[in-house]
């Protein structure tokens, strides 16, 4: 099992569980220790994970973290626990800020179980920053947010390297923020800024109020340009590697063939959605597997697109030949569901979901 499918697993616990959990102690047992052993930490051994981490300071004595994570029998992480639905208010960073000043951790964690706060000491040695550098949230979390979190794993966990890349993701993330809200409505600042880099004459409030839907508009015309660039050329690639099923297949008598039929065999009748599909599917798992591993399979009721050309590992299945166009999705049982799409483009909302399903045909 790797370690994508392991957060999947914490988090399918953490949606069984959560009308169960009334209190911070069924949280961390119910939620956080799982979180904490799909990390690779053994929650059963004190020399990697101490419970109830005796924490001085001035102000008062004896107070305790709910965990501290050890590496040479040094505290490099602590975790601090609310209850599950309870708000991670600022109170509670204060209270992690508290802890980080008087142990050698670098990484302090705040939790209620389902979200995940991760803070370092990038501004200033040994104080807690008040920005996190990564939060995860188990019903909401993307791929690249689990990349990131593989660096706390006991197997690759180096403390310096660790801080590093906490700097680059809290920063990187900043800028994200930033960027993302010029997306949405562009500041003073920023408008000023770019209308110097074109217009050279002086920048007045009339001027920046000109250019700020000019501005707006170029910065989704370059996004949705790179998406297209993007998907246009994966999509020639497809293209080209399948580029014998549109022709291979037909008879000399191929132009006799109906509108949208690029093969017929018997009750069997291939449409020109389907290879297109097919294709997409490809773009889609490019980066997850070899795409010469993906395999399709015409059937009279449904198009079939499989791993390995065998039935035991469905990706997915089209059901184009009705009224309504469908995808069938397949959960961890297999099951199908029959999802409606208005076209072969709608393939591309349900890409997580196919990508999901081969990594976890990869991990079996």
């Amino acid at each position: 099992m790797d370690f994508a499918e392991k957060i999947d697993n914490v988090a399918d616990r953490a949606e069984d569980q959560l009308d169960r959990i009334r209190n911070e102690e069924s949280t961390k047992q119910a939620l956080v220790i799982p979180f904490i052993k799909a990390l690779g930490y053994d929650v059963y051994d004190l020399s990697e994970v101490v419970p109830e981490f005796t924490a001085d300071f001035a102000e008062k004595k004896g107070e305790k973290v709910d965990y501290a994570i050890l590496h040479n029998d040094t505290p490099s992480i602590l975790i601090e626990c609310k209850p599950t639905g309870a708000d991670l208010e600022i109170k509670h960073e204060e209270q992690l800020f508290r802890y980080f000043q008087v142990t050698d951790a670098r990484i302090g964690i705040l939790t209620n179980g389902v979200k995940y706060r991760f803070f370092s000491d990038l501004e200033e040695s040994n104080k807690m920053d008040e920005r996190p550098f990564l939060e995860l949230n188990l019903f909401d979390f993307n791929e690249q947010e689990i990349e990131e979190l593989k660096n706390l794993r006991k197997s690759t966990f180096d403390l310096e390297e660790m801080v590093d890349t906490a700097r680059e993701l809290k920063y990187r993330k900043a800028l994200h923020e930033y960027l993302q809200t010029q997306w949405n409505d562009p500041e003073e600042e920023f408008v000023h800024f770019m209308t110097q880099q074109v217009y050279d004459g002086r920048v007045t409030q009339n001027r920046r109020d000109q250019f700020r839907p000019i501005i707006k508009q170029a910065l989704k015309q370059l996004v949705h340009n790179k998406v297209r660039g993007h998907l246009t050329s994966a999509l020639a690639e497809e293209e080209a590697s399948v580029e014998d099923d549109l022709s291979g297949g037909q008879s000399d008598g191929e132009d006799e063939l109906p509108e949208g039929v690029v093969k017929q065999d018997g009750d069997v009748v291939t449409l020109e959605e389907e290879i297109e599909g097919y294709r997409i599917v490809r773009a889609i798992l490019r980066e997850r597997v070899d795409v010469n591993r993906i395999a399709k399979r015409d059937l009279k009721s449904y198009f079939n697109v499989l791993l390995d050309d065998t039935n035991r590992q469905p990706i997915c299945r089209f059901y184009f030949h009705g009224e309504q166009m469908r995808i069938g999705l397949f959960d961890k049982e297999k099951n199908v569901s029959r999802v409606p799409i208005d076209s072969v483009d709608d393939i591309y909302d349900h890409a997580d979901h196919l990508q999901k399903t081969v990594t976890f045909y990869e991990g079996e």
